[in-house]
């Protein structure tokens, strides 16, 4: 199994690393590394947001198909749906969740948060595991300069 957590990033901050976003998947992992220095922890907790994990999990079981075998405990909720498979957890400031392969939370979780807001940034273990669940078209707002990412996601 794969672990990757998302991240609820504000707003400014998305649209500022939507282009530069492994700028913020290594700035996530060294905060992660090393959660003793407390200027990483400050500009964390600054670029995101808590998850409201009532709301989240109401919005997640509220849209999923009708085929989805859905588990809701306390300490997880989990997602099946023929052969893909997700657990997840809700933290005060990310989802971490297990899957065989991303495509899973692609079909079972990802359409979900896109429908909650569009600033959700996942990152894998590997290093260059990491992307926007939104596309660009729906973080771009009034951007002019039209340009496009290929996220590694």
């Amino acid at each position: 199994m794969n672990h990757y957590s998302i991240y609820w990033i504000k707003e400014e901050f998305a649209r500022f690393f939507y282009y530069r976003s492994d700028i913020l998947c290594r700035f996530i992992k060294s905060y992660h590394r090393l959660q003793n220095r407390e200027d990483l922890k400050r500009q964390f907790q600054y670029i995101t947001i808590d998850m409201p994990e009532d709301a989240l999990i109401s919005h997640i079981l509220n849209n999923q198909p009708s085929n989805a075998r859905i588990e809701n405990n306390e300490q997880f909720l989990v997602i099946e749906k023929g052969t893909c498979n997700i657990s997840l957890h809700i933290e005060q400031k990310r989802i971490k969740f297990l899957g065989d392969i991303i495509h899973d939370a692609e079909g079972l979780l990802f359409p979900a948060l896109r429908t909650y807001q569009p600033y959700f940034f996942v990152v894998g273990q590997a290093e260059y595991d990491f992307g926007w669940i939104s596309p660009v078209l729906q973080l771009k707002g009034n951007d002019k300069a039209g340009q496009v990412l290929y996220s590694y996601l």
